[in-house]
């Protein structure tokens, strides 16, 4: 019996009834890698004894995807299976609830070029676009966790065999997404709760910039205006209850496209689709990225900053307090799910339509002139520390705190 077995049990009964929370005759797609096969037949039993009508599971190994970096003609790359994307589409459109479990090797492709890998990306994001804005616009319950692999947790902890490093990994995960309390579901009901009444707060402010400064950041990011803040559980477009992120600890909103000005510096490494950037800085002018540096990965940044326009400019704020349960894990997960929700963030690229008020009913051209961002392209990356102070800039211009020393620095009524 696997050691872990009572807590992949309660692992699967959160991601079904929590994170895509599904409903009586729901598909559900789940995508995963091969070495998450145990957890997913949880999730499929789980499903099918909550209501699901079906299951589907496209499964993806690493070591084909890095057969084919390595071996397959240049053109390969420029070509995506539309079948897959009409597939996608059509599930979208008939109300499936999406899971995916998120879990790769953070080196992965590090030997291969990285034209390559921008070329892929980019194929594969144009083919996916409508299925895509549609995740983004709540039309659909999605949920995105993960399950360690030997190679993640190689990179996590470096110093341990495959077999110790996977159970440290988790023991950390099931101890982050709160897995290893009596009840996990009202733990996250209770923590959901408490997002919510700081997204009020902020919401009720409508700030009109914010100013970021820490150690190499130097930044003030305008928001759009009738920005509305998220954080936590999320609602469909049908009303149903969700949690995109298991972890979450984020709260996060819109920047306009062409406001954001001067310099920021991550914190902590990015995983990339296979490589990692990190030692990087952004220096922003009218809301693009006007120039930049990486000590690690620079092409592989240099790419992503070169898919389109929209790359180049932030689609999302997002504010984590320096103590959340990830960051006092003290780990660096290589993983964004889980280092985003370690430290406040932005991301490059398309902005969330619900960040806006009425934003998943207005039409392209209408976000546009509102000032939200569009791109091929949503990459957060992580700004956050001990050290980063960030203030509200009301409407009349007054300043007022909203972090100091990485943390928050107001009371809840």
């Amino acid at each position: 019996m696997n050691r872990w077995e009572k807590e992949l049990d309660k692992y699967a009964e959160l991601a079904v009834k929590v994170g895509v929370n599904i409903q009586p005759g729901q598909t559900l797609f789940v995508n995963a890698p091969l070495e998450a096969a145990p957890l997913v037949r949880k999730i499929a039993k789980t499903a099918y004894e909550t209501g699901a009508k079906h299951v589907y599971v496209e499964w993806n190994d690493e070591a084909l995807t890095y057969i084919k970096f390595t071996h397959a003609p240049d053109e390969a790359f420029s070509e995506y299976p539309m079948w897959r994307a009409r597939a996608m589409e059509e599930l979208a459109e008939q109300g499936a609830a999406f899971l995916s479990i998120y879990a790769p090797n953070p080196d992965l492709l590090k030997d291969v070029d990285p034209k390559r890998i921008a070329t892929a990306n980019k194929t594969a994001a144009q083919a996916l676009a409508n299925y895509r804005s549609a995740i983004m616009a709540d039309r659909n319950c999605w949920s995105l966790i993960s399950v360690p692999t030997a190679a993640w947790a190689q990179k996590v902890f470096g110093d341990l065999r495959d077999e110790e490093a996977i159970d440290k990994l988790w023991e950390a995960i099931f101890r982050i997404v709160r897995v290893d309390q009596d009840d996990p579901i009202a733990a996250w009901r209770e923590h959901n709760d408490q997002l919510a009444r700081i997204v009020d707060y902020l919401n009720e402010k409508q700030y009109k910039q914010l100013v970021y400064e820490a150690p190499g950041t130097n930044l003030t990011v305008e928001l759009v205006d009738g920005h509305v803040w998220h954080g936590g559980a999320a609602t469909s477009q049908s009303g149903v209850r969700f949690n995109p992120n298991i972890p979450t600890e984020e709260v996060f909103t819109m920047p306009h496209k062409d406001g954001v000005n001067g310099t920021v510096r991550n914190t902590k490494p990015l995983n990339y689709n296979g490589n990692v950037i990190d030692g990087f800085t952004l220096t922003f002018k009218d809301g693009q990225v006007v120039d930049f540096s990486a000590e690690e990965g620079y092409e592989t940044l240099k790419h992503l900053l070169d898919t389109d326009d929209g790359a180049r400019r932030l689609g999302e704020v997002a504010l984590v307090p320096h103590e959340s349960p990830v960051s006092l894990s003290n780990l660096i997960f290589y993983n964004t799910l889980f280092d985003e929700n370690a430290a406040c963030h932005f991301a490059l690229g398309k902005a969330y339509p619900t960040n806006i008020k009425n934003g998943a009913s207005l039409a392209k051209e209408e976000l546009d002139r509102r000032g939200v961002n569009d791109s091929l392209v949503h990459v957060d990356f992580m700004i956050g520390s001990a050290e980063l102070n960030i203030d509200g800039v009301t409407k009349d211009g007054k300043r007022e705190p909203i972090f100091r020393n990485g943390n928050w620095a107001f009371e809840l009524s």
